[in-house]
């Protein structure tokens, strides 16, 4: 409808509590199809038990008999509206975050091609390097060898020249005494004369033969010259993951939702454009906010880690204060549909319930488990136990005291919970478990299987505190951030609802009352913000 209709239609007596909805977010029309047993019927419910679509007629047949049925057109509707988110989803973030990768890739390629052309080039440049010393040092060698042949060459010379001078005195010598043989006088003729003292003849010379130098080879292998060139090895550097943006879902606006105005539940409230604080207080007698729970007429009950549990109206004006015999360290709290408060003796291992009249009597014993959380259903009445045992977890529900129910694993048997810290239940039986060590928001269907972990925003998450609200959202302390995350039923992140700068400090408990009042307790200090969060 166009605008002047839309005013003439929320003026009009007959049609002022409809409600409006942009186009886009109009309900998608259920599909036609005709029930087997009953051919005549359309079918139009889902029965939650079996997971069935059935037609009014089969909703009556005994073997639904006490079932809960949900229309079928509104989970068809919300349904498509979140298949239409996920087309949006696909298309505005995932395509386009994958194509940012290619490109990065790309230029990481580029990168990598310059780096090793500069590796190649650098390894031809120390192989030049290393020629040009080998030439040096082998023209030095053979310079050297030329020096030596040089010498000896002059000496074998020098050696040669006596022994040629030596021959010539021998010829002479020679000579000399052919004279004396061939002369006809004996005047002066050394003949005649004893010949030791004519005939003596001059030594042979001695001389040394020369000495050759001797070529030592260098002993070297490729191992050597590979460490005289350098090697190139693999980076022992971890691989850096490529940064994946997260989708820019948070935000200061809170953005519509599919829980928005559910026939389902009968509630027409929705999220507020933005969250507005209400008050906030201090709770007397206690040192810090643990654990906060809804009781009956207007009233909340919190409990801290000295054995302190305090009623308080909406205000924070104290009711009246019960000190336990617990010790130290008692768990969370919870009131039940009796009005009732029930709380986890951590030391006792036992589950004690306070009467109006303040009398503290034992509920249920936890046996070897250490009993740490705990919700009062406000679905069926029955208790669910978060508790520990040797470092595993568990979930136990419980009926009128009797324990019905363990959820421990999920269907590959993997162990689901480590320290169920704080647990609550969703508008659609979900089982919401806020776990210190794994750090996660662990949720189960009402049946203990698996549907979803929830580890938070940033690279650390804390969880703490957590609970829904008639719309079935999901909201979680994160005592590390100091932020409450607002979730959908099915897990998907909304929006950080609350941080540091709107006066949220180590938020460690959280509820919702009737009126749909967001209360937050600090874990340092007794102090309660009350938020508006729905309109």
């Amino acid at each position: 409808m166009c605008e002047q209709c839309r005013d003439e239609h929320q003026k009009s007596p007959e049609t002022k509590n409809h409600e409006l909805v942009p186009y886009r977010h109009r309900k998608d029309h259920l599909p036609v199809e005709k029930c087997r047993d009953h051919p005549t019927k359309d079918l139009d419910i889902l029965c939650d038990q079996c997971s069935v679509p059935l037609c009014s007629k089969c909703s009556t047949m005994p073997v639904h008999k006490g079932h809960s049925f949900t229309d079928l057109e509104t989970i068809y509707t919300e349904n498509s509206a979140a298949c239409r988110q996920e087309i949006q989803n696909i298309r505005a973030y995932f395509i386009p975050m994958a194509k940012d990768l290619q490109n990065e890739i790309k230029i990481d390629a580029t990168k990598i091609k310059t780096i090793m052309d500069g590796i190649r080039s650098s390894m031809m440049d120390e192989a030049k390097s290393l020629k040009t010393l080998v030439d040096e040092v082998t023209s030095d060698n053979i310079e050297q060898v030329n020096k030596m042949e040089e010498s000896l060459k002059e000496m074998l010379q020098s050696q040669d020249k006596t022994y040629e001078d030596y021959i010539s005195y021998l010829k002479d010598l020679v000579n000399q005494f052919y004279g004396y043989l061939s002369s006809t006088q004996f005047q002066n003729n050394a003949i005649i004369f004893p010949l030791s003292e004519y005939f003596k003849i001059r030594p042979i010379p001695d001389t040394t033969k020369p000495v050759p130098p001797v070529f030592t080879a260098g002993r070297y292998s490729k191992e050597m010259v590979a460490k005289l060139l350098g090697k190139v090895t693999v980076s022992k550097t971890k691989p850096e993951t490529r940064k994946v943006k997260a989708m820019e879902t948070a935000s200061k606006h809170l953005k519509p939702t599919r829980l928005q105005g559910r026939e389902k539940y009968g509630v027409k409230q929705r999220l507020s454009s933005s969250v507005t604080k209400v008050r906030e207080y201090t709770v007397p007698g206690v040192d810090r906010v643990h654990h906060i729970s809804q009781g009956k007429s207007s009233s909340l009950w919190v409990s801290d880690y000295c054995s302190n549990i305090v009623q308080t109206d909406l205000q924070g004006n104290q009711l009246q204060k019960i000190k336990t015999s617990g010790g130290r360290y008692v768990g969370n709290l919870t009131v039940t549909q009796e009005g009732d408060v029930i709380y986890a003796d951590k030391v006792n291992k036992v589950i004690n319930r306070i009467t109006p009249d303040k009398t503290i009597t034992e509920f249920i014993k936890t046996g070897d488990w250490t009993p740490l959380s705990i919700h009062s259903s406000h679905i069926n009445g029955d208790i669910l136990v978060g508790m520990i045992k040797e470092g595993k977890g568990k979930v136990t529900r419980y009926k009128t005291g009797k324990e019905i129910q363990n959820i421990e694993r999920d269907n590959k048997g993997q162990e689901l919970y480590s320290y169920p810290h704080y647990i609550t239940e969703n508008i659609n039986g979900d089982i919401c478990t806020s776990d210190s060590i794994k750090q996660a928001v662990v949720v189960v269907n009402k049946s203990g299987q698996h549907r979803f972990s929830y580890t938070g925003q940033g690279s650390v998450s804390y969880p703490r505190g957590v609970c829904s609200d008639r719309l079935g959202h999901i909201l979680v302390c994160d005592i590390h951030s100091n932020t409450v995350d607002l979730l959908e039923h099915d897990g998907q992140f909304l929006c950080v609802l609350l941080t540091k700068q709107q006066g949220v400090l180590s938020p460690c408990s959280v509820c919702v009352d009737d009126e749909q009042n967001l209360y937050v307790g600090q874990w340092k200090t007794n102090t309660v913000t009350v938020y508006k969060y729905l309109q």
